[in-house]
């Protein structure tokens, strides 16, 4: 993403591989972590670092990740910007640790609003593209409201693709996602889907749902499926759909605002509407 946005206004983007491998690198050092903290047995359909190895193989291996990835956006050629690029990796390597631990405090938390849910995926997820492709649009010399105009589009994108991580954790091809599917619902994480169906749901059903994230059975298949059968009950999976849809169309409208020909634009609408429509 953080080529694509170099691309909206320069074709030479080999002059923005240092920061992209930057970006890149810090990305997997976030998800081994993450893993980690998530006690996650797959990643991308394969044994997570820290199961295949350890997890003081994993918090290394993570910690390194990260110092490499500071030594390459060391790397570009424009010496001048690397100052301005620092500062944002920094804002946004800080954000992305916040969502997290909002993530992990959620889980600790009896109540969550939808509002507050959704400020922490902007944090974990979405603000990491964001950042990349606004990094990308500095590294091009683009104007400044063009590149603040691409963050936002990538932090829409983001948010959005957060929300069909949480559809497909819950409604998901086992075959094709890659993780387990049910493992938000395992771990009793406040997902969008949870938490609307929390506001939606009648005093029995949220009775039955407290119970259910309440407790943690032997039987873990059980579990998902009778959450699973309240969130089809509620229709809870269309409200999710709506509420990404939206999101999407603020990247758009992002998207539509920026100055560069429409024919530049086409691989970033590409990109998020296959975003929107993955099964892994």
């Amino acid at each position: 993403m953080l080529l694509m946005a170099y691309n909206l206004f320069r074709d030479d983007i080999e002059k923005a591989l240092p920061a992209a491998f930057a970006i890149e690198i810090f990305h997997n050092f976030s998800l081994v972590h993450d893993d980690i903290m998530d006690e996650a047995p797959l990643r991308r359909g394969k044994p997570t670092v820290h199961v295949k190895y350890n997890t003081n193989t994993g918090i290394l291996s993570g910690d390194v990740m990260l110092i490499y990835a500071y030594k390459y956006l060391m790397k570009i050629e424009n010496q001048s910007r690397i100052s301005d690029l620092v500062r944002l990796f920094n804002e946004v390597a800080v954000e992305v640790c916040e969502g997290q631990q909002y993530d992990m405090n959620f889980e600790a938390q009896n109540e969550v609003s939808i509002s507050a849910y959704l400020k922490m995926i902007e944090l974990k997820t979405a603000v990491l593209l964001a950042g990349a492709m606004k990094m990308g649009a500095m590294i091009a010399n683009a104007p400044e409201d063009d590149a603040q105009l691409v963050y936002d589009f990538a932090k829409n994108v983001g948010i959005a693709f957060q929300l069909q991580d949480d559809i497909l954790d819950t409604f998901g091809d086992p075959q094709k996602f890659g993780k387990r599917v049910g493992g938000d619902i395992i771990q009793n994480k406040k997902t969008y889907l949870v938490l609307r169906a929390f506001e939606l749901a009648d005093q029995s059903t949220k009775t039955q749902l407290e119970n259910l994230f309440a407790n943690q059975p032997e039987n873990e298949s059980s579990k998902i499926d009778d959450v699973k059968s309240i969130f089809n009950q509620l229709d809870i999976r269309n409200e999710a759909e709506q509420v990404k849809e939206a999101f999407l169309q603020k990247a758009f409208a992002a998207l539509n605002a920026v100055g560069v020909a429409e024919d530049k634009k086409v691989v970033l609408r590409n990109l998020a509407d296959e975003l929107m429509n993955r099964q892994v």
